[in-house]
């Protein structure tokens, strides 16, 4: 038999995207303390935040299959997690119009049946964006939850001109790699 899953993430985006790849899960989430230092390359500190999110967890259901994951922007270099508040959400926005920039989202699943890391690197351009078109993303979008302060599912094509890579990723898990990890074990 095989061990139960456990998605140690409160995102409603993550928990969508598992569901809708077929897999059997339930939610348990511990606080963690997150990075956002610039001076660490992009996958290295999604991966470290990944890793704190699925550790935490797997120290307490250590029979389980652990699916630990951190999004973050990458502007830059420069990490752009969650809005502290609107102003700083409009902030964001301003300074992703018109750029491309990164998305990466690590994945560190822990398991008794072995333990994988992914970072997955997605490419973003966003549109140029007036005042208008921030305060209207705004008024549809809670963009307060959502690293870079935007969501591409949500009223992207409002706001976004292109992507490459995986759309998933910029959602917040790539189902792909980690269903491959899954299947690997017998899942």
């Amino acid at each position: 038999m095989l061990p139960p899953v456990i998605l140690a993430s409160q995102s409603p985006r993550r928990r969508e995207l598992l569901a809708k790849a077929g897999v059997p899960f339930s939610i348990v989430v511990r606080d963690t303390e997150e990075l956002k230092d610039a001076a660490i390359p992009p996958q290295e500190l999604c991966l470290h935040n990944a890793r704190a999110k699925a550790e935490a967890v797997f120290r307490e259901y250590p029979d389980a299959t652990v699916i630990g994951a951190d999004t973050l922007v990458f502007l830059d270099g420069r990490p752009l997690g969650k809005p502290r508040d609107e102003e700083e959400a409009r902030s964001m926005l301003r300074m992703l119009s018109g750029r491309m920039h990164h998305v990466c989202t690590a994945v560190s699943i822990l398991s008794p049946l072995g333990m994988k890391d992914i970072a997955v690197l997605t490419e973003v351009t966003f549109r140029t964006l007036a005042e208008k078109d921030i305060r209207r993303y705004m008024e549809l979008v809670d963009v307060m939850d959502k690293a870079g302060s935007y969501a591409f599912q949500e009223h992207g094509e409002m706001i976004i001109s292109s992507v490459l890579g995986d759309t998933d990723n910029v959602i917040g898990l790539p189902v792909r790699d980690v269903m491959e990890c899954l299947r690997g074990w017998g899942y």
